[in-house]
């Protein structure tokens, strides 16, 4: 998440790329009733394929790949597309950049809804707004792309054949966008789905392996698109990825003023081992101006919402100032989504998902970076370095990001499984759901103030077995040990989608966990579970020690400096591990190390240099945050 006041700046003088309008503007007028709104979406499918000549798989996959065959209860997403089938209804006035260079395709391309109200005769109103009648207009559009390229339809075609189609379909601006969205169907098609949508319909894809017919999408009349060869980014070359670099520039007269970030040699200066989920709170091309300004911040990447476009900024090597903890800058990668973290869905878009995905399996396969919540973080997972910034640390991507469907996409499914109970003294991972999960989140517009209901990823923790019990509290959120709240940025009082705690206790159908310092309760009914038992080892105050503190940084011990470098402090929190609590431990292996960047020239004697240090530190799961303690504190043992 950048800082909002300056995005807000940026923003003023830059128009976000598109805008929505109503139907009332452009729409043809109403020439037929929408199906009967009685009929299930499952059926739907079926239905809307055997009418306009579609094979079924393939209508099931595109609109997987759209929307995940959510309708998002009549809502646009950011690209101005409505329904399971993201039918797009753009302000036929926009001229919408879709490059990240020039303007490329007027938003008239980008008003599908209304092509698919003239060829099903259908209101506009309905499309948006009515399941059934969305996925007619998804069907009859992918019909009239086939006719297009002068292929034939029907439902028994060939899905091998409907390959330019779908290309088609993705509206993109050029054929590497449009193919690298047919390929996602037909890998979608290949493995299958299944999953219960946000109004609770079940919808199944069998798997069906098709080779489809790659060549049919030079019919496309696209330009070729963005060439990654040769270039300097680090990306997968599916994505098509751009290389816009962060200035790395003298700000003023001395040597510690420039920006905006730093250089160095990574691995060998300092391991990768996280990667940051961040979003922007504001539009992609105010966030492109915001990494190009030397006095600002920075981050390795940034992703568009629309159709999850690339671009890249800080190499991998350097280390871009994005967390907001310095010992976290030195060992992860910064990533910004486009969006806003009280919208969520509207700019968190399946593209965007799967796009990010993929940038993050290549750099964890490069960097030897576990595939796992306790790597693959959230900017609200960074703890701060001191009490005082504990309160100031950002909380994005926040509630509604759906972790879950991340790490499926990932191919790291949160564990969601149990061989035993959970029990006192086990470890559990945390897995709610997303869409049936809508926990109370305020403040999303106004302080106090009910959001609109959306999947969540977390649940809340209580202070006892009971419904009405408070909060637990967060010292760092709530420094006068009052509840932690709803609001959105609140999270004190929250377990994330796979995220690890230890089960301090059991009654019925409620699980209390260590949870900072304290127990924290939430309903986990055997019959449905929202938490899942595993093996791990815990780490425990070694004997005699009534508390242990935590941190959140793991700098090294004071003899390790040479002369020159000024010792870093590590700070206790205003957290603590209290004797007889154990906490999951998720890493053993973080490095004890400062890595020293302070002035722009790189050749300064005794600086751009790694200190090591021989204190040893473990990283574990201890609150919403992940915090690190003093191996010399903790023992490790199993959990029972």
């Amino acid at each position: 998440m950048l800082r909002r006041s300056k995005i807000l700046a940026a923003l003023a003088a830059v128009a976000l790329p598109i805008t929505v309008t109503g139907v009332s503007s452009g729409g043809p007028p109403a020439v037929a009733a929408p199906p009967d709104a009685s009929s299930t979406a499952a059926s739907a499918f079926g239905a809307a394929a055997a009418k306009y000549g579609v094979p079924e798989p393939v209508l099931l996959a595109v609109s997987y790949a759209e929307s995940r065959w959510d309708d998002h209860q009549g809502a646009s997403s950011s690209s101005g597309g409505y329904g399971p089938m993201h039918l797009t209804a753009v302000d036929p006035s926009t001229t919408v950049d879709l490059s990240g260079k020039q303007k490329v395709a007027k938003a008239e391309s980008l008003r599908t809804l209304y092509k698919a109200s003239q060829l099903t005769g259908l209101d506009p109103v309905a499309l948006r707004t009515d399941t059934v009648a969305n996925i007619s207009g998804g069907a009859a559009l992918l019909a009239s792309y086939q006719r297009s390229l002068g292929l034939p339809v029907g439902a028994d075609t060939s899905a091998a054949q409907w390959y330019g189609a779908v290309a088609a379909y993705a509206e993109a601006a050029d054929r590497a966008g449009a193919t690298a969205f047919a390929d996602d169907v037909y890998s979608i098609m290949a493995r299958g789905a299944a999953r219960t949508t946000n109004t609770g319909q079940q919808i199944a894809m069998p798997p069906v392996k098709v080779a489809p017919d790659k060549s049919l999408a030079t019919k496309l009349a696209l330009p070729a698109g963005v060439k990654q060869a040769n270039s300097d980014v680090e990306c997968p070359a599916s994505l098509g990825c751009e290389w816009l670099p962060a200035p790395y520039a003298k700000t003023g007269a001395d040597a510690g003023d420039y920006g905006n970030h730093d250089l160095a040699n990574r691995p060998k200066t300092g391991k990768i081992d996280y990667i940051v989920i961040h979003d922007t709170e504001g539009g992609w091309q105010g966030t492109l101006n915001l990494v190009q300004d030397p006095t600002y911040v920075s981050w390795q990447y940034t992703m568009r919402s629309s159709d999850g476009h690339v671009w890249q900024h800080v190499k991998a090597k350097d280390v871009a100032w994005q967390a907001g903890n310095w010992y976290v800058n030195m060992h992860s990668i910064g990533i910004e989504h486009e969006g806003f973290a009280t919208q969520g869905a509207t700019w968190y878009t399946e593209s965007l998902y799967r796009n990010s995905a993929k940038l993050v399996r290549y750099l964890a396969a490069k960097n030897h970076i576990p595939l796992d919540r306790a790597h693959i973080i959230g900017h609200d997972q960074v703890p701060g370095t001191l009490p005082t910034t504990v309160g100031g640390m950002h909380w994005d991507p926040g509630p509604f990001w759906d972790w879950e469907h991340y790490f499926d996409l990932l191919g790291a499914p949160i564990y969601g499984h149990s061989i035993f109970p959970a029990k006192p003294g086990s470890i559990v991972t945390i897995k709610p759901g997303f869409a049936g999960n809508q926990q109370v989140v305020t403040g999303c517009t106004t302080a106090g103030v009910l959001c609109p209901a959306q999947g969540t990823n977390f649940v809340y923790l209580r202070q006892a077995p009971d419904d009405n019990a408070p909060l637990v509290t967060d010292l760092g959120l709530h420094k006068d040990g009052s509840a932690s709240g709803t609001e959105a940025w609140d999270h004190g009082a929250r377990v994330a989608a796979g995220a690890q705690y230890v089960v301090a206790e059991r009654q019925g159908d409620w699980l209390a966990v260590w949870y900072l310092g304290a127990k924290g309760w939430f309903k986990s009914p055997k019959s449905a579970p929202d938490a899942f038992a595993k093996p791990g080892v815990v780490v425990t105050p070694k004997a005699g020690k009534t508390s242990v503190p935590v941190y959140g940084r793991a700098y090294p011990e004071q003899a390790a400096y040479p002369a020159g470098i000024p010792y870093q402090t590590v700070t206790p929190l205003q957290y603590s591990i209290g004797a007889g609590q154990s906490y999951p431990l998720s890493d053993a292996s973080i490095e004890t190390d400062y890595y020293r960047a302070v002035t722009f020239d790189a050749n300064t004697p005794g600086d751009h240099v790694q200190v090591l240090g021989k204190d040893r530190y473990y990283q574990i799961w201890f609150g919403h945050r992940m915090f690190y303690v003093r191996a010399a504190d903790v023992d490790i043992k199993p959990a029972f």
